[in-house]
């Protein structure tokens, strides 16, 4: 009888362990391959995969060759064409049959390079493979506590998974020992009085038959011991305890006010859609709040923040206030990771951006793991930016980056929330 045993990951789904291998031996490849990707699609792409091309020759596997070891004496034919210090001519037309890894012959036959077909999933997990929220710590959950398990010693109740077989055996053995204990030792007392008796007496003799008679009572008692009994049983005891959980809130800051024109507002849009993305599919706790603003900011739905058409003057600080007033209120409670990213133009009240600094560095930025400020024209950069510049020295927590277009989304998303090393 063969038994094969699969000790591979997942091994009710081989093929997924089989792309899984191969994605992990081809990272660099995919990665770049990704990257070229993201480049010339938008986010409504994303739900497609990717055709990933690998040279063939990144295909061969090294292989391990036993060497001769040892000395060897060996004898080589002569030659009739060559002496020592003849230069020898380079072979002509590439017909010398060299071992290089090319796979073409010189018909021009070869192979073409593998291409790997990326699923929707995997091309999302590869894209956002080194991005992280900075200064992420964990929390305490407030509403939603998780346990995880952990080994408290051994019980004498449980389910049969959770036996211990090795402390159950030791217990049995124990047991056995000290009951049959007084048995064994009056069975080697009998025996040594019957090798005393056969000395002087015959085998026949009536005290030796009835001290083996009375040995084999003992033996018969040994062995209705039973060899393990159901209070020897032991069970792993396994306990749970509170487990710290990454918990985060990510306030959405978008700017629709009559300057941001319709590819303005496209633009951040897309980032945003990205963001959601990203929170979502990485981060299990996570909470959004959706702050839309001209001169007067609300608190929306996700459905109103990507699709409503309103729009009006411009008052930056009018949002700023808001998020202010909502996690002032709703997470100032140490259990949540609060993070901000705002998106605009860039053009608003002379008076107002002054104002909105100051929002910021008093208000907000001391009790936020992170912010992101991108600003969204194809010129210089406005009032706003000159004015959350000042910022940037002043709080390590605080990141703003420009964006004149679509092409700028990617590299600027990946740039502002791209893993750092603890």
């Amino acid at each position: 009888m063969v038994r094969i045993i699969d000790r591979r990951f997942d091994s009710k789904n081989k093929s997924a362990v089989n792309r899984q291998r191969f994605m992990r031996r081809f990272k660099g490849q995919i990665r770049e391959a990704v990257a070229d990707a993201i480049a010339g699609r938008s986010i409504k792409d994303l739900d497609n995969g990717e055709s990933v091309s690998i040279p063939s020759k990144d295909l061969s596997e090294p292989q391990f060759h036993h060497g001769r070891g040892g000395i060897w004496e060996t004898v080589f034919t002569g030659n009739d064409q060559f002496s020592s210090g003849d230069q020898i001519n380079r072979p002509q037309g590439g017909g010398g049959g060299g071992s290089g890894k090319g796979k073409a012959s010189k018909d021009g036959e070869g192979e073409d390079d593998f291409v790997f077909n990326l699923s929707r999933e995997e091309f999302l997990d590869v894209f956002f493979d080194d991005l992280a929220l900075p200064n992420l710590v964990k929390t305490q959950l407030a509403r939603i506590q998780e346990y995880k398990s952990q080994r408290a010693g051994f019980t004498n109740d449980g389910t049969p998974a959770n036996i211990n077989v090795v402390r159950s055996l030791r217990g049995a053995l124990g047991r056995r020992l000290a009951l049959s204990s007084p048995y064994q030792g009056r069975v080697r007392e009998l025996q040594k009085q019957i090798e005393e008796l056969l000395e002087t007496s015959p085998e026949d003799d009536p005290e030796i038959i009835r001290l083996k008679s009375e040995i084999g009572i003992l033996r018969a008692k040994i062995e209705a011991i039973p060899f393990i009994d159901s209070f020897d049983l032991r069970y792993n005891n396994r306990i749970k305890i509170p487990k710290p959980t990454t918990q985060a809130v990510m306030f959405c800051i978008m700017d629709v006010s009559g300057s941001m024109d319709e590819g303005k507002k496209a633009t951040a849009k897309r980032f945003f859609m990205l963001l959601y993305l990203f929170l979502t599919r990485t981060y299990e706790h996570i909470e959004v709040v959706f702050i839309r603003h001209h001169t007067v900011a609300k608190e929306v739905n996700e459905e109103d923040f990507f699709h409503s058409r309103e729009s009006g003057g411009t008052v930056v600080s009018s949002a700023i206030e808001l998020m202010k007033e909502i996690l002032h209120q709703r997470y100032l409670n140490g259990a949540w990771n609060v993070y901000g990213a705002q998106a605009s133009d860039g053009d608003n009240w002379e008076n107002d951006s002054p104002h909105c600094r100051e929002l910021l560095s008093t208000a907000i930025l001391p009790f936020l793991q992170y912010f992101a400020y991108i600003e969204i024209t194809p010129g210089e950069p406005q009032n706003l930016w000159r004015e959350y510049e000042k910022l940037v020295g002043a709080h390590a927590n605080f990141a703003m980056q420009h964006i004149e277009g679509l092409p700028d989304i990617y590299p600027v998303f990946r740039e502002l929330f791209k893993k750092k090393l603890a």
